[in-house]
């Protein structure tokens, strides 16, 4: 559906451009990770075989539909699979191309089948590697610290985490820090923080969503915003959107929730009383965790199903988290970087705000000059590389 009656809809991003960066994604990461998902496991020559096929595919060959006794066929084909069945991956749009491909990887391991590989998570290897790093310590240890802190710098602080993902050590930082961009260039593009706060005042009783993005490192920030809003009051209930499957190597499922918050409890200092602030919030239903089918879906945000959109419509707040998220929120279009973030996201059915690290083409909301300035300074690759972020807000 158009985004708004009078801004034209760009072109959807396809994969089939060489030298583009979704090309890259199809042509160069996909099969990466298909071997990163061999060594992962000693699975047997059924996988292997399975895997392999899925390599010639991606690369060579076509998409192919889902064995007729797929659990999720009727899903999937309310959702494209017939419209795009035996196109190549580079000639469909690429948001459709990418979710599809986790969902075969995942048939090829025997994720859905029953057997000894039903329900493990091919990723969980490096999400619990990033999780349980050192470098995950110097970031909960950063917490004490913090402590100290007036109110406002903390909610400054835990909000900058939660943008930055697994660089979380910047959202402990005061200012923002020049060395993360160049010197002309601001690390932030767009911050519209004030209204975020104006829509969680601290004595309130809001409802927050939040549609999280990758799990570990990742994951862990997004918690602890949610725990200081909790804790101030900002928020009376929060309800916390993962995958309902593996996806994308590193999106948060619930199993990962788990994972972050055993992290945190087994924690020194602040962290673990972050930790047992959430554990408490979820027993006690001030917490919800939730994985809606449609969060793994090939589709942009305009295409909620209604009980989605029912709820989210009586959230205060919903965050959307993350480069995958905003593409779905914004339309995965190669939109002019001009285009007003609030008419592209005049179909979500409430307030909603994007905390994206710039990861993908895919930008709406900027003002002209600061377009012009990345432009001149860091050509496109501001666009991509993980150097920029931004918050984005549509009351």
């Amino acid at each position: 559906m158009p985004d708004r009656s009078d801004t034209p809809l760009a072109p959807v991003l396809l994969g089939n451009e060489p030298g583009s960066f979704p090309h890259s994604v199809l042509a160069e990461r996909h099969p990466a990770i298909i071997r990163q998902v061999r060594e992962s496991f000693p699975y047997g020559p059924e996988q292997h075989r399975a895997l392999d096929a899925l390599h010639a595919s991606c690369t060579e060959g076509v998409i192919e539909p889902l064995p007729a006794d797929a659990h999720d066929r009727d899903r999937w084909t309310a959702w494209g699979a017939d419209l795009y069945t035996g196109r190549s991956w580079f000639d469909v749009p690429w948001l459709w191309s990418e979710s599809y491909f986790y969902r075969r990887l995942l048939e090829a391991v025997g994720y859905f089948a029953p057997g000894p590989w039903q329900g493990i998570d091919p990723f969980r290897p490096s999400k619990l590697a990033e999780l349980d790093a050192p470098e995950t310590d110097e970031e909960l240890a950063a917490l004490d610290d913090l402590a100290d802190r007036p109110a406002d710098e903390q909610d400054r602080a835990l909000l900058h985490g939660s943008l930055w993902g697994n660089r979380a050590d910047l959202g402990f930082r005061l200012s923002a820090p020049h060395d993360e961009s160049s010197a002309d260039t601001q690390p932030l593009v767009a911050d519209d923080s004030a209204a975020l706060w104006s829509l969680l005042p601290p004595t309130g009783s809001a409802t927050l969503v939040l549609i999280a993005d990758n799990a570990g490192r990742e994951l862990v920030p997004d918690l602890l915003l949610i725990a200081r809003l909790l804790t101030q009051g900002r928020v009376r209930r929060a309800v916390l959107h993962v995958k309902p499957y593996p996806y994308y190597v590193s999106d948060a499922t619930h199993a990962d929730v788990l994972d972050a918050l055993r992290r945190l409890r087994a924690a020194p200092g602040a962290a673990a009383t972050y930790g047992h602030t959430l554990w408490s919030a979820m027993t006690d239903g001030r917490l919800t965790v939730r994985a809606h089918p449609f969060s793994s879906a090939p589709l942009p945000f305009a295409a909620l199903p209604g009980d989605l959109r029912e709820e989210l419509s009586t959230a205060t707040l919903t965050l959307v988290k993350g480069d995958l998220n905003y593409r779905r929120l914004v339309g995965d279009r190669l939109w002019p970087p001009t285009t007003p973030f609030t008419d592209v996201t005049a179909h979500f059915p409430g307030p909603v705000a994007a905390l994206r690290t710039l990861k993908s083409d895919v930008i709406t909301g900027l003002d002209a000059r600061t377009e012009a300035v990345l432009d001149e300074t860091e050509g496109q690759k501001w666009r991509t590389g993980g150097t920029h972020a931004l918050i984005q807000v549509r009351t």
